[in-house]
């Protein structure tokens, strides 16, 4: 497959960027036909080290959707999209220091920690906002029971995917 070497990175080549993709399909494709509910995308498109927005995500769904959307997305029409996706390195994970700089900014008396109520706020109201669910899961994985707030520079290292 001559062709599949020119077109891998540094590290890993199209076969095995196809396998992880087929792998991380596999894990949603509940009834083994090659499908997978299309609300399960996100998930599989975040098990690969992809971080989209929601709009982004949006439109990742509507690029391998059905032209009549079904519900479902079929298996080789998510391949080449996400091996594309892939290659081309897109939707990164935001590096360590920028994440930091953020929550510095929502913490101008630079505490080192946002309160529970302050976190909530500034995810629900400000850009892009966290649904209820997003909200619930971010917080379960963030907030120090005992002080009720988030030290951000231990909840980042926890998030940081280590590309090495």
């Amino acid at each position: 497959m001559a062709d599949d070497k020119e077109r891998e990175g540094p590290d890993i080549t199209v076969a095995e960027f196809h396998k992880k993709i087929k792998d991380a399909f596999e894990v949603f494709d509940h009834e083994a036909n090659n499908t997978v509910d299309v609300r399960e995308i996100g998930t599989i498109i975040r098990s690969l080290g992809c971080c989209p927005s929601e709009g982004e995500l949006h439109d990742l769904i509507a690029e391998v959707e059905e032209e009549e959307p079904t519900g479902y997305i079929r298996f080789e029409k998510f391949l080449p999209v996400m091996t594309e996706v892939l290659l081309e390195r897109r939707y990164r994970p935001i590096p360590e220091d920028i994440l930091l700089r953020a929550f510095e900014v929502l913490d101008p008396s630079k505490r080192g920690f946002l309160l529970k109520e302050e976190l909530i706020k500034y995810m629900t109201e400000e850009g892009e906002p966290f649904s209820q669910e997003e909200m619930e899961e971010m917080l379960s994985a963030a907030i120090d029971p005992e002080s009720n707030s988030v030290h951000y520079k231990d909840y980042i290292a926890m998030m940081v995917i280590d590309e090495s």
